[in-house]
């Protein structure tokens, strides 16, 4: 008996293996995890308790969400993202995750083309594989910021070409779309007749001048446009495992078809939890961005004491950074994150988990305390000794 060739020819997640590595290890400093270290507020943990003690959370909810939260969800979209949105356009997910392979399993057909601009979140590229669809990886531009080589993307679209999958702000470069480039995205789209599926986990975590822009607010992107969004992120929500997804009603009938065995619903607990999230004050979405942006800065700050050693693009948005090793420690970027690992006792992830222009990369998070940064890179610099 022989599983799935679909599956048998996916690889090990190389951010998993690293995961397994370090507790091999003792007072590992990590860097690897894009896992919020501040922990859920605690008005959001207080309202998924009474919601509990009151008898709320022991049943399904309707496949799409409570209610409640989705007419929250669109009042959300509507002002933060400038979508018209209604609540029967939302489906309410496990994570982010589910609602890219809900997506993604909707509109792709066996030998479909989906363009993703590398590098990327792995799992976008694992979807779509997934899927029987065929990934076509088009690298963004490092020498200019990560931006998008626009040419490239038109001459990678054949008559197999049925979606682009953008991730905004990128993990893992920490790279924003701007206002310009997503209209340029939207003008592709339209012309060939694509769906595009926008992964925004990172939407609030902008830094600097820059801003965050939502493709699904631009005329005539209404029926193109699936668009992702999690409280993991904006909300230090990692463990409860609760996204949401906008797009057109006839879309929506069709990811719900999908969204059911994948899933039956989101758990009740954390969606009343997500309530409380969208209802309560939102000052913890500030209080992470600006300690994010100053552990951002701190990071750049000791990458720049190692220029010999790492060559870095300072991330507009997200918590996450992607530096280029510049020495031949290793032969890969796998091999030189087991080697810092084992000889610094530092976890990162290796950058081939973002595609084959990670290579020679490390993913860096530092949605962690100043502490850990500091202890990770005293370590790094020990190692260069």
């Amino acid at each position: 008996m022989q599983t799935s060739n679909r599956v048998n020819q996916l690889k090990k997640s190389a951010i998993h293996e690293m995961t397994r590595l370090s507790k091999q290890y003792d007072d590992v400093a990590f860097l690897s995890w894009a896992k919020p270290s501040s922990g859920t507020p605690a008005h959001i943990n207080e309202a998924a308790i009474k919601a509990i003690q009151k008898g709320l959370t022991s049943g399904y909810s309707q496949a799409e969400g409570l209610p409640e939260l989705r007419e929250l969800i669109a009042e959300k979209l509507k002002h933060d993202n400038k979508i018209k949105a209604k609540a029967s356009e939302i489906i309410v997910t496990v994570g982010a995750i589910e609602a890219m392979a809900a997506s993604v399993t909707a509109i792709i057909d066996p030998g479909d083309e989906v363009i993703l601009l590398t590098p990327t979140y792995s799992t976008h590229i694992t979807q779509v594989k997934l899927a029987s669809g065929i990934p076509v990886l088009v690298p963004l531009n490092e020498n200019i910021g990560f931006e998008p080589d626009f040419e490239a993307i038109v001459k990678s679209i054949t008559k197999k070409t049925k979606a682009i999958i953008l991730c905004t702000p990128n993990n893992p470069t920490g790279t924003i779309f701007s206002e310009d480039e997503l209209k340029t995205f939207a003008k592709i789209a339209q012309k060939n007749d694509l769906y595009i599926i926008v992964d925004e986990a990172y939407e609030y975590f902008v830094y600097d001048k820059h801003k965050h822009f939502s493709i699904a607010s631009i005329p005539g992107m209404e029926d193109r446009v699936i668009s992702v969004y999690t409280f993991t992120k904006s909300y230090a929500m990692t463990g409860w495992r609760v996204g949401y997804l906008h797009a057109n009603e006839n879309l929506i009938a069709q990811i719900k078809k999908v969204h059911i065995p994948f899933a039956i619903c989101v758990p009740v607990v954390s969606q009343y939890a997500a309530i409380a999230a969208l209802k309560g004050s939102q000052n913890c979405i500030t209080n992470f961005r600006n300690e994010y942006q100053n552990a951002r800065n701190l990071m750049c700050e000791r990458l720049d004491c190692l220029d010999e050693h790492f060559q870095y693009v300072k991330p507009a948005g997200s918590y996450l950074m992607f530096p280029k090793v510049l020495d031949n420690r290793a032969d890969n970027s796998f091999e030189f994150s087991k080697l810092l690992l084992k000889e610094a006792k530092v976890s990162t992830t290796p950058g081939i988990a973002f595609g084959p222009n990670g290579e020679n990369h490390v993913r860096l998070s530092f949605c962690v305390p100043d502490d850990m940064i500091n202890k990770a890179f005293d370590r790094i610099e020990r190692f260069y000794k």
